[in-house]
Order: structure tokens, then C-alpha cells, then sequence
């Protein structure tokens, strides 16, 4: 059986995933977001959406980008 390349787990029904050219195993989308998501360098969360991004780097919300001196993102207002 393949084994989750998070948490290792033997798994019948594992998905694949490839990103750059690298090839993963899991066995829940919680452990694809563990393993690959970005992370907020203000707050330490993984972003599984979108995010916002400045000089490329990755923030969860434009919240986030400002404590790090980001200054051309903003959240929506409605």
C-alpha cells in the first residue's frame, strides 16, 4: 500500500499531488496543505487559499504583509 509522505501512514486510497516537478504521496488534503503550503512569515499560518503576495513573498492577508512592511497590499473592503 503507498504511504503518506507526511505522516506515513499506510493508506488504500492515497492521491498524488506534483508540484515543480516532484511527485508526493497523502492521504488527506490536511496533510498536502502540512507538507506543501506556504507559510505566514508574520503569523506562522499555512495558507491553503489564495494569500496575498509582495516582492515574492507569500502572507495570508494583507494584515500579515503590513506587520512585515508590505505596503501595496490591501483586504477587501465588503
Amino acid at each position: 500500500m503507498p504511504k503518506c509522505d507526511q505522516c506515513g501512514n499506510d493508506y488504500d486510497k492515497t492521491f498524488q499531488v506534483v508540484m515543480a516537478g516532484t511527485k508526493y504521496e497523502f492521504d488527506s488534503f490536511e496533510c498536502a496543505i502540512h507538507k506543501l503550503a506556504p507559510t505566514c512569515p508574520s503569523c506562522g499560518t499555512r495558507i491553503a487559499g489564495h494569500g496575498v503576495e509582495e516582492d515574492d513573498i507569500i502572507y495570508c492577508c494583507a494584515h500579515c504583509a503590513a506587520r512585515k512592511g508590505a505596503t501595496q497590499l490591501q483586504d477587501r473592503a465588503d
